[in-house]
């Protein structure tokens, strides 16, 4: 059985934990920075499999310095320390590198920056890990915490986003099916409103946007996926 280590103890990180019992290191269990990787390196000797549940997720926010230094810096730093060792990585990115790009985008079209840090980052990330690893997983993929933390809900926005419980089941089939490359994550396509009704009956539906940089098409193709699936 593999040894794995989950980086971060945020929503993704902790469900991850409650539903595998993966060992894990945080900011606030162990004192780690992810922008100082001498705070966190020797956590990491000795796994198979390091899991990088960190991020900065202020998606909005015109402030780069903090999206930079965790969701690029942050992860080259990681990926150079495990370039030539046998460890895999496993990278959380997200469909907003398909914002402004195509109708349900495969894991081969090419990402667009869509006007925030958060994309941004999250697309430059990428293909260092790419070039510099051998043994990767990327999964691109939005997960929403239960139930629906907003009043409203954009029936204009549509993907293939789902709950964080529901989707962290597929995060853990990828991983213990040793899947490589690069994987678009989620389930059936939905409005934002449609998802958030199954968990709040009284949401609002509006087509008012929360940003002006907000996708309104984050919709994925899920093909790659659903073969995986199939060879199981």
């Amino acid at each position: 059985m593999k040894s794995r280590l989950i980086l971060g103890d945020g929503s993704l990180g902790t469900e991850l934990v409650k539903q595998t019992g993966w060992d894990y290191i945080s900011r606030k269990k162990d004192g780690i920075d992810f922008k100082d990787i001498k705070t966190y390196q020797g956590y990491m000797f000795g796994y198979d499999e390091i899991i990088n549940c960190i991020a900065c997720t202020n998606t909005y926010d015109k402030w780069k310095d903090e999206n930079w230094n965790t969701n690029y810096k942050g992860v080259v730093d990681l990926v150079d320390y495990l370039d030539g060792t046998d460890t895999k990585l496993i990278q959380f990115s997200t469909d907003y590198v398909y914002a402004q790009s195509k109708t349900n985008a495969s894991e081969t079209d090419v990402p667009v920056h869509n006007g925030n840090w958060y994309s941004y980052t999250k697309v430059i990330s990428e293909p260092y890990i790419e070039l510099r690893l051998d043994d990767y997983l990327i999964i691109r993929s939005t997960h929403k915490p239960r139930p629906f933390m907003f009043e409203k809900g954009l029936i204009s926005q549509i993907g293939n986003f789902d709950y964080i419980d529901i989707v962290s089941k597929i995060y853990i089939d990828l991983i213990e099916g040793d899947a490589k490359g690069i994987y678009n994550v989620g389930t059936e396509l939905k409005t934002m409103y449609e998802l958030g009704k199954r968990t709040k009956d009284d949401i609002v539906p509006t087509n008012e946007k929360f940003h002006d940089t907000m996708p309104l098409d984050v919709s994925m193709n899920l093909t790659k996926l659903k073969k995986f699936y199939d060879k199981k």
